[in-house]
């Protein structure tokens, strides 16, 4: 079937606008959720005469100060190199947690804090202990001061142990340790000296006072999350208000995370366990085993439940997954549908950071070697686009000619074509090919904590962060801070500025419509990408002028045999 040059033409157009679309809102990237939270598979399916209770929440939230909530309870201190904060010995709960590595903002002082007492409005903990289904028991409880066996500090190498007593001499214990990044490890103890049999589950839970600030953005999950028997599942925080979850699983681990940083609990391997997310004017992902720990008259057993609150730094989560043996621990850093392409890529970007010091020059020979792997399709498609333009006299003589008859102009373009072997639309499959990798490089910048706060050269201070002056006070020789919407930076006008001198390169379209859309392209794309993080957009700019450089030689050696006839 024969194609009209214009109908080719449109359909580049076509493809080329509705990749830089789905290029700029991240369509690709819509969130696992709708995959990964619908869960058939009938193990994972609760059953309403499950011997587990439900687990309940009993705290009222008060408006605080966050000094003067910590001064409220008895606390011990941990820290190590990268984390400090206290534990609680009220509930014995994990409420007060600074990152030590990582400010709020790029010149500030202040560490990011993470967790938060449980009575603010925005508290943030973790929790673990047991309960029974036998009323005549006092189990510790959230309310329960736990006495501190050994007045230290929780540090590496140096734990520390809480105890709590019953009226029926049931003595429970949890010795807490942590190591020098991340792991808290919670071995909970019960002995029982009674003369009776009692049964208890031992459970764990990260409950979160209210939502926090959320990006909102497709591209990246923020909420509750667990895998649960290589089933990932991933739960808004709006989702989660309007419908809770629960699985049963014998493997697998269940948190709340944030863009950055997360908290995560691990159960037992191998002990089928039960896991809750829920909304109940707080937020909750919450675990508790299926089957009960049986304790006779003066036997002690003892449970571990693991802690993790990281910052999401790759090579710490994959060394995790590995020592601790955490099912698919390296989801919970949101890779995203490109995972295979995603996290190469960033092992790549590290390697070059480790090489040059900076990740902007990592970026740019990340942007390289993604042009060389893409050689020899993008030399097909310059040649092509070149005799396209070299043919553009010949191919308008021929339109004049056959202006009366559209039959013997597709004919005579048809043979044109083929003569010079020129296919109109090779063009496109090198940029539908590179579109998954563009979204790769976006998401991996996007998500990644390793280039937070992360500088370039000059007035790029971060690399994360778009960039920060504007045209509109010549990039600041005028005294003027303009709105944010106004905020079109040097750097993105250097990117418009290479895709108009790139668009210069190629065919001219015939389509007085499509040419001015081509010609405002450039411009659009640099309102639309200035919000952008600066590593993206030095990305593309360094991939215009590569680009721009592959087609210059391309075009200079581009011939063709026909000529235009008087």
């Amino acid at each position: 079937m024969c194609i009209r040059d214009r109908d080719t033409k449109n359909i580049i157009a076509a493809i080329s606008l509705s990749a830089a679309v789905i290029i700029l809102y991240g369509l690709f990237f819509a969130p696992s959720t709708q995959n990964s939270k619908k869960i058939n598979n009938d193990k994972n399916i609760i059953s309403q005469n499950s011997e587990a209770p439900k687990l309940e929440i009993e705290e009222n939230i008060i408006e605080l100060s966050r000094d003067d909530a910590l001064n409220r309870t008895e606390r011990v201190e941990f820290e190590n190199e990268n984390i400090k904060g206290s534990i609680s010995l009220v509930g014995g709960i994990i409420d007060d947690l600074i990152f030590k590595k990582y400010t709020e903002t790029l010149d500030g002082k202040e560490k990011v804090v993470f967790l938060n007492p449980k009575s603010l409005n925005n508290g943030f903990f973790v929790e673990t202990g047991w309960v029974t289904n036998n009323k005549n028991i006092n189990l510790p409880n959230s309310k329960t001061l736990w006495k501190l066996e050994n007045q230290t500090k929780l540090a590496p190498n140096n734990p520390i142990k809480l105890l709590w007593t019953n009226d029926k001499d049931i003595i429970f214990e949890k010795k807490i340790s942590i190591d020098d990044q991340y792991l808290f490890t919670v071995e909970q103890t019960i002995t029982n000296k009674s003369d009776n049999t009692y049964n208890f589950y031992p459970y764990g839970q990260i409950i979160r006072n209210k939502a926090p600030e959320v990006t909102g953005f497709y591209i990246l999950h923020e909420g509750l999350i667990g895998v649960f028997d290589d089933q990932l599942v991933e739960e808004d925080y709006k989702d989660i208000r309007k419908k809770n979850s629960s699985f049963n699983s014998q493997n697998g681990w269940l948190g709340i995370t944030d863009k950055y940083f997360a908290a995560t609990v691990i159960p037992d391997v191998n002990k089928e366990f039960r896991s809750d997310f829920d909304f109940k004017e707080r937020f909750r992902a919450s675990f508790i085993y299926n089957k009960p720990t049986e304790i006779r008259a003066n036997e002690t057993k003892t449970d571990k439940i693991k802690v993790v609150i990281p910052a999401k730094e790759v090579d710490v989560i994959d060394g995790y997954a590995e020592t601790e043996n955490i099912n698919k621990f390296d989801l919970v850093i949101d890779f995203g549908w490109f995972y295979f392409i995603v996290k190469p890529l960033f092992f790549a970007i590290q390697y070059f950071f480790e090489i040059s010091g900076n990740f902007g020059i990592a970026i740019i020979l990340i942007t390289v070697c993604i042009r060389l792997a893409f050689f020899p399709l993008a030399n097909m498609s310059f040649r092509s686009m070149a005799k396209m333009k070299v043919l553009q006299p010949e191919m308008t003589r021929l339109k004049e000619l056959h202006k009366e008859d559209k039959m013997k102009l597709q004919q005579a373009m048809m043979a044109l074509y083929k003569k010079e072997k020129v296919n109109p639309l090779s063009g496109c499959l090198p940029i539908l090919l590179q579109i998954p990798f563009f979204f790769a490089i976006y998401k991996m910048l996007y998500i990644s904590i390793e280039m937070r706060h992360q500088p370039f050269y000059g007035w790029i201070k971060d690399l994360s962060d778009r960039d920060p002056t504007t045209i509109f006070n010549l990039f600041g020789l005028i005294p003027w801070d303009p709105p944010s919407f106004l905020m079109i930076g040097a750097l993105p006008c250097l990117m418009g500025i290479t895709m108009y001198l790139q668009q210069k390169l190629n065919p001219t379209p015939p389509d007085p419509i499509q040419a001015k859309i081509f010609m405002f392209f450039p411009l659009f794309l640099t309102i639309i990408l200035a919000p952008f993080a600066s590593g993206l957009v030095l990305y593309w700019t360094a991939n215009n002028i590569l680009t721009m450089a592959q087609q210059v030689v391309i075009m200079r050696r581009t011939t063709v045999r026909t000529v235009q006839k008087n």
